[in-house]
C-alpha cells in the first residue's frame, strides 16, 4: 500500500505543479493581451472574452461531478498532463489555450482530490511546490519545463503520469484514501495561500529582491524551508504542536507582521523574517489540510471561490504595478494586496481551527525522503553557486549599450529573454544598460531578468527596483564586481531612476549609467536636470537608456549641454537608425551618449527579441 501511495501523490504532485505552471502562464499571457489592448488599442471584442475564459477556466472546479468521483479525478489528471504539453510551446496562442485547459482539468482535479483525500492534496501540493522551485532555480529563475528545448522530457512526463494514472486506476479507490471537503473559509484559505507561495513565498529570487539580500544564499534556504514539511516526522510533529491553539495564532501573528517587514524592512534581517514566514505559512496550511475532515463537504464551489479569489489577488498586484494606466491609489500598496491575503488566511486559522481526524500516511520512507531533500538541496546548491564573469576587454577599446527588454518579450509577446541574451553576446557587448526588468513578477514567468541574463552572459549586473521591489532598470557589466549606486527620479506616473557603476578597465575609471525616462506626459525636463545633476561632473563617462525623447528635444538638448555626445553624430551616421518599435522602427528614443571617450563605431541592433532595438557604441579608452 505505501508503494501505491507513493505512486499516488507523484501523480498528485504532477498534476499540481501543472496547475502552478498554468497559473504562471495564463497570467503571463494575459499581460500581452491586456497591455496591447488597453494601452496600444483598439479595444474590441478579445478584451472581454480572454477575461471571461480565464475567470471560467479557474471557476470550472465547481463543475466537479459528485458521482464515480473516483473515475473522474483520473479523467481529469490525464487531460490535465495532456494540456501542460502545450505550455512548453514558446507562443502566446499556444499558451494561452493550453493554460486554460491546463486550469481547467488540474482545478477540477483538485476539487476532486479535496473531496476524496484531502492529505493526499496537502502533500501533492507542497511536492508541487518543491519541484517548481528546482525546476526555477536550475534556469536561474526562468523554469526549465517552459523552454521550447524540454518539450521532449515534457511528453514523456506527461506519457509517465498517463500511465501511471490509468494503472493505479485498476486498483481500489479506497485505498489509503482519507476523504475531506471545504469549508468556505477553507476555500478562500486555500486561494490566500496559493497566492502567498506563486506570487513571493517560493521565489527566491523574489524573496531575494524584497529584502535585497543574495539570491544564492536565499534559493537553498527557501527549498529546505519548504521541503521540511514532506519529512514524516517534521509533518508528524508540526500537526501535534499546531494542537494547541496559541501556537495557529503565533504562526498567524508571524504570517501577517513578518510580510509587512519582509515589504518594508530590508537585509539579514528581512531575508530571514520572510524565510519565517514561508515555515508558518507551510505550518499552517500543514497542520488545517494535513489531516482528514470528519465533516465531509463538497469541495468544487467553495476551491471556486478561492481560486477567484486568488484571481482577484493577483489583479490588484498587477494593479500596484501598472497604477499610471488604470488605478493611480494603487501607487506603493503592494503591501496592502499581501496582507489581505495573510489576513484571509489568519482569519481561516482564529475561526476554523484545526481539521480532525485520521492521521495521514506517510507517503513513503522517511529515511527516503531524507535522502531526496538532501540530494535535492545540493542541486540548489550547485546551480546558484558563483561562477567567474567575463573580464572587460584588454585593447583599450569598450563597447556600451542600451536595451529596452519589455519584460522579457518581443513585439507578439512572446518570451526571448534567451534570444535577448544572445543578441547581447553577439555584439560583444562589455556594459550594457537595461530597462523595463522584471525580477519575480507572475506577469513575466517569475523569471528575474537581470539574474538571468547576468548567469547567462556571465556578467555582473547591478539591478535598481523602482516599482514594488520586482521592476526597475539594470546595469550589466564585465569585469569583477564595481562600486554601484543610484538614485530614484521625482516621478508623477511610474517611478524612474538612474543606476551608476564605476569600471576599471586598464585602470582608468570609466563611469557607466543607465536610466529609464518617464513617457510624454511625465516631467521629463526635471528627470533629466536630476539625473545630470547625479552624474555631476564624473568623466570618462557613458550615458545609455530609453528616454522616450528624440534628438533636438529639450531632455537630448540638456544631455549635450552636460558635454556629452552622441556616436552617430560625431561619426557623420546618416541616416541615424531608428530603434522603436523593433519592427519596422519609426522613432529614435534610445541612445548611448559618450563623455570623455572617444567613439569608434556606432550602431544598431538586427535583433527582434525585444520592442526596441538595442544600440551599441564602441569608443577608446582615453
Amino acid at each position: 500500500m505505501l508503494r501505491t501511495r507513493a505512486l499516488r501523490t507523484f501523480v498528485a504532485a504532477s498534476i499540481l505543479l501543472f496547475f502552478l505552471q498554468g497559473l504562471r502562464v495564463i497570467f503571463s499571457v494575459m499581460f500581452g493581451i491586456i497591455y496591447d489592448q488597453v494601452f496600444e488599442g483598439p479595444i474590441d471584442y478579445w478584451l472581454i472574452v480572454s477575461n471571461l475564459l480565464l475567470i471560467a477556466a479557474l471557476l470550472a472546479p465547481a463543475l466537479t461531478p459528485r458521482k464515480a468521483l473516483g473515475k473522474w479525478l483520473a479523467v481529469f489528471a490525464i487531460l490535465a498532463a495532456f494540456s501542460r504539453v502545450a505550455l512548453t510551446v514558446n507562443d502566446a496562442d499556444i499558451r494561452y489555450w493550453g493554460s486554460l485547459a491546463t486550469l481547467t482539468f488540474s482545478g477540477l482535479y483538485m476539487s476532486g482530490l479535496l473531496k476524496l483525500d484531502r492529505p493526499m492534496f496537502t502533500t501533492g501540493l507542497v511536492g508541487a511546490l518543491v519541484m517548481d522551485q528546482l525546476l526555477r532555480v536550475a534556469g536561474h529563475t526562468y523554469d526549465l519545463s517552459l523552454r521550447s528545448s524540454w518539450l521532449l522530457v515534457q511528453i514523456i512526463w506527461t506519457a509517465l503520469v498517463v500511465g501511471l494514472t490509468l494503472w493505479l486506476d485498476r486498483r481500489a479507490q479506497a485505498e489509503g484514501s482519507q476523504p475531506g471537503g471545504l469549508t468556505w473559509l477553507d476555500g478562500l484559505a486555500v486561494g490566500g495561500f496559493l497566492f502567498l507561495e506563486t506570487s513571493l513565498l517560493t521565489l527566491p529570487n523574489g524573496v531575494a529582491r524584497w529584502s535585497d539580500t543574495p539570491y544564492s544564499a536565499v534559493a537553498p534556504l527557501l527549498l529546505t524551508v519548504t521541503l521540511l514539511p514532506l519529512i514524516p516526522e517534521v509533518n508528524s510533529w508540526i500537526r501535534r504542536i499546531c494542537q494547541e491553539a496559541k501556537v495557529r495564532f503565533g504562526l498567524a501573528a508571524v504570517l501577517v507582521l513578518g510580510l509587512l517587514v519582509g515589504y518594508f524592512a530590508t537585509g539579514v534581517v528581512a531575508g530571514f523574517v520572510l524565510l519565517a514566514v514561508q515555515g508558518a505559512v507551510l505550518m499552517l496550511f500543514v497542520s488545517m489540510f494535513g489531516d482528514s475532515k470528519a465533516d465531509l463537504r463538497p469541495a468544487g464551489v467553495r476551491l471556486a471561490l478561492g481560486l477567484f479569489f486568488l484571481l482577484l489577488l493577483n489583479f490588484l498586484n498587477a494593479f500596484t504595478f501598472t497604477y499610471p494606466y488604470v488605478l493611480p491609489p494603487m501607487r506603493g500598496l503592494g503591501w496592502v494586496v499581501y496582507l489581505a491575503a495573510g489576513l484571509a488566511m489568519g482569519l481561516w486559522v482564529v475561526v476554523c481551527g484545526m481539521a480532525k481526524g485520521d492521521v495521514a500516511s506517510p507517503i513513503v520512507d522517511s529515511a527516503l525522503i531524507g535522502l531526496a531533500s538532501l540530494v535535492a538541496v545540493a542541486l540548489s546548491i550547485l546551480a546558484v553557486w558563483p561562477l567567474p564573469t567575463e573580464s572587460l576587454a584588454k585593447s583599450g577599446k569598450l563597447r556600451a549599450a542600451t536595451y529596452n527588454i519589455h519584460y522579457g518579450y518581443d513585439d507578439d509577446w512572446n518570451f526571448m529573454l534567451d534570444e535577448m541574451a544572445q543578441a547581447i553576446e553577439e555584439e560583444d557587448v562589455d556594459v550594457v544598460a537595461l530597462q523595463e526588468v522584471d525580477t519575480g513578477r507572475i506577469t513575466s514567468y517569475f523569471v528575474d531578468d537581470a539574474l538571468y541574463l547576468s548567469k547567462r552572459l556571465r556578467m555582473n549586473v547591478a539591478y535598481l527596483p523602482t516599482v514594488e521591489h520586482l521592476t526597475g532598470i539594470a546595469l550589466l557589466y564585465r569585469g569583477p564586481a564595481a562600486p554601484t549606486d543610484w538614485r530614484l527620479l521625482t516621478s508623477l506616473q511610474e517611478q524612474t531612476g538612474i543606476v551608476h557603476v564605476n569600471l576599471n578597465p586598464l585602470g582608468q575609471p570609466v563611469h557607466a549609467y543607465g536610466i529609464w525616462m518617464g513617457l510624454s506626459d511625465e516631467d521629463t525636463e526635471r528627470q533629466i536636470t536630476e539625473a545630470l545633476g547625479f552624474i555631476g561632473d564624473h568623466s570618462p563617462a557613458t550615458f545609455g537608456g530609453d528616454f522616450n525623447a528624440k534628438t533636438g528635444s529639450p531632455v537630448a538638448d540638456a544631455v549635450e549641454a552636460a558635454d556629452f555626445i552622441d556616436p552617430f553624430t560625431v561619426l557623420e551616421i546618416d541616416p541615424v537608425p531608428p530603434t522603436s518599435p523593433a519592427i519596422n522602427p519609426k522613432s529614435r528614443i534610445d541612445f548611448v551618449w559618450l563623455r570623455g571617450l572617444m567613439p569608434l563605431r556606432a550602431w544598431v541592433s538586427e535583433s527582434l527579441a525585444s520592442d526596441h532595438r538595442m544600440v551599441v557604441a564602441e569608443f577608446e579608452i582615453p
